[in-house]
């Protein structure tokens, strides 16, 4: 069967509709030589995360000779390895968690409401693309983009919400909630 041009034209806009859902921010851009007989070769490494401020992320690597078709690449490896992380009042993480990849350590800390992004460089602009307004990070180890990067989604990885801890646990989401509640309670009643 053969597809009209119209068909081919509201394919195109509907994937254009797609792609301009995603907010996408460049972390880094590496150039790279390789040595051949006649000298160097130049080509250009980069480092993209893109999500949809809603709460869904990727990240992803691409390599070329010129800096736009990386840059490409890299978004379109993005886009395929897009990961859901929950939210808690669609700003912060519902609970401290830590993420490591390599020599790369990061800590993420869930923060009230008016706290900001205080994170630095690639795990802020992961924030971003995720969506999330309120939320305290520390880098440990390497400083290297790509360590910080994959080390902040292994993070965001083991983020769960209190409806999957109901679900796994057979009970009430309401009891988990307030469980947690009442621990923030008696914490601070402690320390006073």
């Amino acid at each position: 069967m053969a597809r009209g041009p119209q068909s081919r034209g509201s394919y195109g806009r509907n994937r254009d509709d797609r792609d301009s859902e995603f907010v996408d921010k460049l972390v880094h851009i590496n150039r790279v030589a390789k040595v051949v007989k006649g000298g160097r070769r130049f080509g250009f490494a980069a480092l993209v995360v893109i999500g949809d401020q809603k709460g869904r992320v990727g990240y992803g690597k691409g390599k070329a000779r010129e800096v736009p078709e990386a840059i490409r690449k890299a978004t379109e490896a993005a886009k395929r390895g897009l990961v859901k992380v929950p939210l808690r009042e669609g700003r912060t993480l519902h609970h401290d968690v830590r993420g490591r990849h390599g020599a790369g350590k990061v800590i993420l800390r869930a923060a009230p409401a008016g706290t900001g992004i205080i994170a630095g460089g690639p795990m802020r602009a992961v924030f971003e693309t995720l969506g999330i307004q309120d939320v305290v990070a520390k880098s440990l180890g390497s400083s290297n983009p790509y360590n910080m990067v994959r080390a902040t989604f292994d993070a965001l990885r083991h983020e769960d919400s209190p409806r999957g801890v109901a679900a796994r646990r057979g009970k009430k989401v309401s009891d988990i909630v307030s469980r947690r509640r009442d621990g923030a309670g008696e914490g601070v009643q402690a320390e006073a």
